[in-house]
């Protein structure tokens, strides 16, 4: 393959579709800039006009993966009447649940690098990305319940016990230890009596 000192395109996006392919195949052991820029067809050091380091690349893969996961959750979320079971607040929760799950297991090994971070060395746009992700539960509670407001510290620990949930269902179907039917279930289970809890006679 000839080496392309320039690229005509989106360098930095074609690099990050690279790399999270090698990410899937190989994990984020298997990413390297040397290899990307051999994938993309352009020389060893361009990718560093993009990305300072390897690092710094894993770093942006994160981030894609926190905003994309937070489209998808407002997507499913949203209020939609022509919905079925659409204007309940229950409803758009096991959906948003559902799509959760569904991410994390068929992108599992872009979600563990997603979470990979220590929050007290993480990078600042990771954490961005992260906390736009989880804005997205204050999003659905203000558009399903605006008639019943919750305090920062509820809205914090509705959002807490909700990504637990979630997490430990993705983790237990990405391990094999249910099935992904069993995983729905444990979901609406788990997502109904959440809903009940903070908002009894849902």
């Amino acid at each position: 393959m000839v080496e392309r000192p320039f690229h005509h395109g989106n360098l930095r996006a074609e690099l990050l579709d690279h790399a999270e392919a090698v990410l899937r195949e190989d994990g984020a052991d298997g990413v390297s800039l040397r290899d990307l820029a051999r994938r993309a067809g352009v020389s060893h050091g361009a990718p560093r006009s993009h990305f300072v380091d390897r690092q710094s690349l894993l770093d942006a893969l994160a981030v894609r993966g926190f905003e994309r996961l937070g489209v998808r959750l407002r997507e499913v979320g949203a209020v939609d009447p022509d919905r079925a079971g659409g204007g309940t607040f229950e409803a758009a929760v096991q959906r948003v649940a559902r799509a959760y799950v569904d991410f994390a297991v068929r992108d599992a090994a872009l979600m563990e690098l997603m979470f990979a971070a220590k929050t007290d060395h993480a990078d600042e746009a990771v954490e961005r990305a992260a906390e736009g992700l989880f804005a997205t539960f204050d999003e659905l509670l203000d558009q399903h319940r605006p008639d019943q407001p919750m305090s920062a510290h509820d809205r914090r620990r509705f959002g807490l016990l909700f990504a637990a949930a979630v997490q430990g269902t993705a983790s237990l179907v990405g391990s094999r230890r249910i099935s992904a039917d069993q995983g729905a279930a444990l979901v609406e289970d788990a997502t109904g009596i959440l809903v009940r809890t903070f908002f009894p006679g849902s």
